[in-house]
């Protein structure tokens, strides 16, 4: 469980007039070793919403762009329901019969494809909205460097789309503060969706994401934690040669390391921030 730290009432007052100050930036040199144990190589940024803070590790890999994997199926959902292709997250999508894996052969809904990761289900989605739709609407919420080229029911998995660590932030905040182009019905059901935690104390909404990018392997964990005075958003890139999935024991540690590096991360910045 992730540590949050108590934020003042006289913090609340400053939110508004936070992206009006230039933004702190604190680098964490003594935090690199959470990816040398899991032998991968990474970025992490949290940005603190009312301290206008930015927490790094390997700031200097920050702003390197990856495909973004399954963690665009927090925009392709947008788009599915916007376009009206997913009349609402519990729209059933059959299964079409063909072997994957024992969670993803069997129908499913939105809320189950994107807890699942069920790629099959974002595909159809991709393709009933068709390529000039998707363009627009990737365009629109100025989503990495938009381009989808590649294939309308792969790019976002070995095609041309790329995004950074701190443009996931960046679009996170733009979700959460609701400034993406979408109606307030697909911002409030893919909120819902994506949440993974939640207790009296914070709500945690995330995604994974896992694909092959040249020769290396990509993983992703990107979210937000919000609690009743504060936002903290984050995004965890892992990189690993391809190479390396061989051996069973190196791939499991890159797939662990998404979302572990991440809280261990987490828990010291935020105790970091206590202090």
């Amino acid at each position: 469980m992730i540590k949050l730290p108590y934020i003042g009432v006289c913090l609340i007052l400053l939110v508004g007039c936070a992206s009006d100050r230039e933004a702190k930036r604190i680098e964490y040199d003594t935090l690199t070793h959470h990816y040398d144990s899991y032998g991968v190589q990474g970025a992490f940024v949290m940005y603190d919403e009312n301290r206008n803070t930015y927490h790094f590790v390997h700031e200097e890999k920050s702003e390197i762009a990856f495909i973004p994997a399954s963690t665009f199926k927090i925009l392709n959902s947008l788009i599915g329901l916007e376009t009206g292709v997913i009349p609402d997250p519990d729209h059933v999508i059959t299964w079409d019969s063909v072997p994957r894996s024992a969670t993803w052969d069997k129908d499913h809904d939105m809320r189950s494809a994107y807890k699942n990761s069920t790629v099959w289900y974002y595909q159809e989605l991709a393709r009933d909205v068709g390529e000039e739709r998707m363009s627009e609407w990737v365009s629109q919420a100025d989503y990495g460097n938009k381009d989808i080229s590649g294939g309308i029911d792969v790019f976002w998995l070995r095609g041309s789309l790329r995004i950074s660590p701190m443009e996931q932030i960046n679009f996170l905040q733009r979700l959460h503060q609701e400034e993406l182009p979408f109606s307030d019905e697909a911002l409030s059901s893919v909120k819902n969706i994506m949440i993974e935690e939640e207790d009296q104390d914070y709500i945690r909404r995330a995604k994974t994401g896992w694909a092959t990018q040249d020769d290396q392997e990509v993983g992703w964990y990107v979210g937000y934690i919000e609690t009743p005075d504060n936002v903290y958003y984050f995004a965890n890139c892992v990189q690993m040669d391809t190479s390396f999935t061989s051996d069973p024991a190196r791939k499991e540690n890159f797939i662990a390391s998404r979302k572990e590096v991440s809280f261990k991360i987490l828990d010291e910045c935020l105790a970091k921030i206590e202090d």
